[in-house]
């Protein structure tokens, strides 16, 4: 067992734990990152904007600063040792195509896994774990099908 990438996980997610509590607490906002991102995109409340601006940058600039400082970002990079990110496992257009379906499908579940499985699932919301229990029943069928009935992986 890899210790130190546990401790990174664990780490990660008190990161994220906190987060989550400092928004509900400061502003009485859920850590929804795709509610964030189209309230920002097409709602554009008046007044509203600027926090949602700051937690995406957040997010973006929280990783960048942890490479720039040494950190790293482990290897996500499929066969590249050495990389942070490769080429899409299935090229550009199905990356593209899996980024749409996912956007469409935060729309229909009124959520991600970041408000539903963080935040919804703290605040012990029924409709959060059935939500849940939905993403996760689709990533495992998800997995089966492209390693063992398509053959796409190892």
């Amino acid at each position: 067992m890899d210790w130190m990438a546990s401790l990174q996980g664990l780490v990660g997610g008190v990161l994220i734990g906190l987060s989550a509590v400092w928004l509900m607490a400061t502003m009485g906002r859920i850590a929804g990152i795709s509610g964030i991102l189209s309230s920002l995109i097409w709602a554009r409340p008046k007044g509203d904007s600027a926090w949602r601006l700051t937690f995406l940058l957040g997010l973006i600039s929280g990783p960048l600063l942890v490479m720039a400082l040494g950190g790293g970002l482990g290897n996500v990079a499929a066969g590249a040792p050495g990389a942070v990110i490769g080429e899409p496992a299935g090229g550009v257009a199905l990356m593209l195509l899996a980024g749409l379906l996912v956007g469409v499908g935060t729309g229909l579940g009124s959520g991600c896994t970041s408000g539903h499985g963080v935040c919804g699932l703290a605040r012990l919301s029924p409709r959060s774990l059935l939500a849940t229990l939905t993403f996760l029943i689709a990533a495992i069928v998800t997995v089966y099908m492209v390693r063992h009935v398509i053959g796409g992986g190892a």
